[in-house]
């Protein structure tokens, strides 16, 4: 059986066997089980090679069949404690001050209250966003791409560095509908109707066709700026081409990880005409979906620094063109190593203190500050 596969009709599901090991020998033997149509995973277990289960879980869904939570169980198939969230309610709250920035990526956990504090609302409270996945205004952290048990967690992250580098922003979280690509275009319609001016896709792939209604409705809306990343498959993207970041969009920024000495980074995407800036993006502390602090490196996390910058100088000029925010970015940019990207490298030095981040206009902000009092009493 190893290196092979059972299927099996069980209580109105299917129960899927695969084999994995030596021959004669099985390492492991992992068990899924879906319902008849196979459109809802509902258990996973994994045993090694004596059929004792070391891995399990159970997904459940909402009444409406929506992903509602991940169970881990023991050996037995008990739980073994609280459920991981997947959709759950946004908490209360009110809509901090500052600079709309769009964020379309896995979701963010809007639970985590360094999230759920920079969140842009309305004056009712609801928040600014909106998930286009599951279709509802929950746009939390979790994406079932490749496993839908083991959820991809990578929202949280860009949207923790973001908002860090750039405190004059606020936040419009998009949960991105990566099985339903041609809801792109509703989204960016969306963010552009809540006033986002500048919006971060940390977000790549091969496949140029389902990006198409983003590069129309980037097109359309030219008073976006789009800060898209490079990717990190170790690629010249003029050879090999990834999008959204080799579509020649006149207000698009593509940024690429470098380390903080300007040299790029291994394993990440390049290109000296199609990709704009080196940004540091390695081993920089984000805040990850489980509220831990951790490093991180790769495109993603340099794209999202990008964007904070580009935030700080818009909310400094507010009134700035596409065209205008843009140059100033570039600007910032240092010369790079021959060939690898088309404008340059933007040193530490330049993020988190540009325009409206200055730490003295900051500073003068603050209640209590000579420049408050003033403003107070005008």
């Amino acid at each position: 059986m190893v290196g092979q596969r059972m299927v099996l009709g069980v209580d109105g599901g299917e129960l899927t066997v695969q084999f994995a090991g030596p021959p004669g020998s099985p390492a492991h033997v992992a068990a899924r089980y879906v319902t008849r149509d196979g459109k809802r995973p509902l258990l996973l277990a994994i045993a090694d090679a004596g059929c004792t289960i070391h891995t399990a879980r159970h997904l459940r869904y909402d009444d409406s069949g929506r992903p509602e939570s991940l169970e881990d169980l023991d050996s037995a198939l008990r739980p073994t404690g609280e459920p991981e969230p997947l959709n759950p309610p946004v908490p209360a709250g009110h809509g901090p001050p500052g600079i709309a920035i769009g964020l379309a990526d896995t979701g963010v956990n809007y639970l985590l209250p360094e999230i759920a504090s920079r969140l842009a609302r309305r004056p009712d409270g609801e928040i600014l966003g909106y998930d286009y996945w599951d279709l509802d205004r929950r746009p939390f952290d979790a994406s079932p791409t490749p496993d839908p048990f083991f959820p991809t967690r990578h929202g949280t992250r860009t949207a923790s560095l973001l908002l860090e580098e750039a405190p004059v922003a606020k936040l419009v979280p998009y949960r991105y509908p990566r099985h339903a690509m041609a809801r792109m275009t509703a989204l960016i319609e969306d963010a552009a109707a809540r006033g986002v001016r500048v919006m971060n896709l940390s977000l790549v792939s091969r496949n140029r066709d389902e990006w198409l209604p983003f590069w129309d409705a980037a097109i359309a809306h030219p008073e976006m700026l789009f800060v898209v990343a490079a990717g990190n498959y170790g690629c010249d993207i003029e050879e090999q081409p990834h999008y959204p970041a080799s579509f020649p969009l006149a207000n698009m920024v593509v940024v690429t990880s470098a380390t903080a000495d300007g040299r790029l980074t291994d394993g990440v995407n390049w290109g000296a005409r199609s990709v704009d800036l080196m940004v540091p993006g390695e081993n920089v502390v984000a805040l990850d979906f489980d509220g831990e602090r951790r490093p991180v490196s790769g495109s993603s996390y340099a794209t999202a620094r990008a964007t904070a910058l580009a935030a700080c100088l818009l909310a400094g000029h507010p009134e700035w063109s596409t065209t205008q925010l843009k140059a100033a970015i570039f600007r910032e940019a240092q010369p790079n190593e021959a060939g690898a990207v088309a404008i340059g490298f933007v040193p530490d030095t330049a993020l988190g203190n540009r325009g409206a981040c200055d730490p003295q206009q900051l500073a003068a902000q603050r209640p209590g500050s000579q420049a408050m009092r003033k403003y107070r009493r005008s």
